[in-house]
Parts: C-alpha cells; sequence; structure tokens
C-alpha cells in the first residue's frame, strides 16, 4: 500500500471518530442528565482532538502528494 492510501484510510477513521463523539456529545447534551456539563467538556475536547488529528492527516496528504508531484 501506498503512503497515500494509508493516510486517507487515516483520514476516514479521524472522520469518523469525529463523527461518532459529536452524536455522543449531542445525544448527552439532549438527555439533560448531564447537569455539570462535565460529560459534555470531555466530548467538546475529544471532537477537537480528532479533528486536529484529521487536519494533521490532511497535511501529510499534500505534502506527500506534493513530493510525488516532483
Amino acid at each position: 500500500m501506498t503512503p497515500n492510501v494509508i493516510l486517507i484510510v487515516l483520514l476516514v477513521l479521524a472522520m469518523g471518530a469525529t463523527a461518532y463523539v459529536l452524536v455522543r456529545g449531542v445525544i448527552a447534551m439532549a438527555s439533560g442528565k448531564d447537569v455539570t456539563g462535565e460529560q459534555q467538556q470531555d466530548y467538546m475536547r475529544k471532537r477537537v482532538l480528532f479533528q486536529a488529528v484529521a487536519i494533521v492527516i490532511v497535511i501529510l496528504i499534500l505534502v506527500v502528494a506534493g513530493q510525488a508531484g516532483h
């Protein structure tokens, strides 16, 4: 497998994790059980982390594609 294929698979996984955590956070917020908001904050932190990972992977894909063009 080429590095681009591996990076694209990792990107899809990071995007899926972001979407999953986002949905879980919305469900937790809608349930109203988390009075203090700690659980919602935890979901928010995880979502931001997965989004950052996805952005880094996109940058890596662009770097690898740029090097392949030379």
